[in-house]
């Protein structure tokens, strides 16, 4: 006689519905690049701090920087503090090629390798769907990506902030595009886009350095798009006076010119051959075109973090559905 004994229900195992394990996978194979980053992460921070060291045991004779007797009438800074002033001058555009180089490894390594070379159905094979398998190459890198650049945005601000307040100083202004991209949020924004476009362009094209090209080729347009017309993302202000317009140290000029009586604006191109010939006068020719006053539009200082919660919105906008479009992509490609 045989006995049928029913199969009991707990020992039928569920699938894992959580990132846990394919985590902890990611981890693991990628363990040199993690090594890699954090390598970069202590070489930023080694370098800002060597910069403020390096000033800071400057033989500076004067509070404002001077190395030569103060109240002379030469300013004469230490070599260290211009050094130091050129060198985070363009620390912006570094931490933003360094966002954009993480959306390429997500690009390459990390997603277009394993679709190229089948590695993926392993994966798969193990109750891990497409989703959760896209969705662990996705959070990684952005959660690690925004940790460690917070950190730098942190300390290259911390480095900036030693240069300020003293005179004849060639601190790098806010606006400026070596500098503003790596101050703010638009940087975080910036890397969580890198990574989007790395996964949307891998699932697209599923060929590693065919991926990791066309990452890089979207980036930097998007990188060079904002740049170009990042004065427009917030209104300006409009200033006007019979002089010449007063401006503060931190305003970022975007127009300047002659107004008219009726308010139209005049630019120094309408006074261009009076201006290329310096016998001749060029306040003739404003008088003659009807020049009643001057105006400038600007960015205050103030507009600063306008400016960054805009781009920021934009960026994080785009990587939104740039994520949207790399499911829809699986999901259509693999079910």
């Amino acid at each position: 006689m045989t006995t049928l004994t029913r199969p009991k229900t707990d020992a039928v195992a569920a699938a894992p519905t959580t990132l846990r394990g394919p985590v902890r996978v990611l981890l693991r194979v990628h363990r040199k690049a993690l090594w890699a980053g954090a390598a970069l992460l202590v070489i930023g921070i080694g370098i800002v701090v060597a910069l403020r060291v390096w000033m800071a045991s400057a033989k500076e004779l004067c509070a404002d920087g001077d190395i030569t007797p103060c109240g002379g009438s030469v300013y004469q800074p230490s070599y260290a503090r211009t050094s130091t002033e050129v060198f985070l001058g363009d620390g912006g555009t570094v931490l933003l090629l360094l966002a954009g180089l993480i959306g390429v490894f997500v690009a390459g390594p990390l997603i277009a390798r394993e679709l190229e070379s089948g590695t993926f159905r392993l994966a798969w094979a193990q109750s891990v769907s497409p989703a959760r398998w896209l969705a662990a190459r996705l959070a990684v890198p952005a959660a690690l990506a925004v940790v460690g650049l917070t950190v730098l945005i942190a300390v290259y601000r911390w480095g900036l902030w030693a240069l300020r307040g003293y005179p004849y100083s060639q601190l790098p202004r806010w606006y400026d595009s070596g500098v503003f991209p790596g101050t703010g949020p638009a940087l975080l924004g910036f890397a969580l886009l890198a990574v989007a476009v790395g996964g949307l362009c891998a699932v697209l094209v599923r060929r590693t350095l065919l991926s990791m090209s066309a990452t890089a080729l979207v980036l930097g347009t998007v990188a060079l798009g904002l740049g170009g017309r990042r004065y427009v993302l917030w209104p300006t202000v409009f200033r006007q006076s019979a002089g010449p317009v007063k401006l503060d140290s931190g305003d970022w000029v975007v127009d300047m010119g002659r107004l008219t009586e009726s308010g139209r604006k005049l630019y120094w191109e309408d006074c261009y051959d009076y201006a290329a010939d310096p016998l001749q006068d060029i306040d003739a020719c404003w008088r003659d075109l009807g020049a009643v006053g001057h105006f400038a539009e600007v960015h205050p200082a103030s507009h600063y973090w306008p400016l960054q919660l805009v781009e920021t919105g934009i960026l994080l906008a785009l990587a939104a559905l740039a994520v949207f479009a790399a499911f829809r992509v699986l999901r259509r490609l693999h079910g």
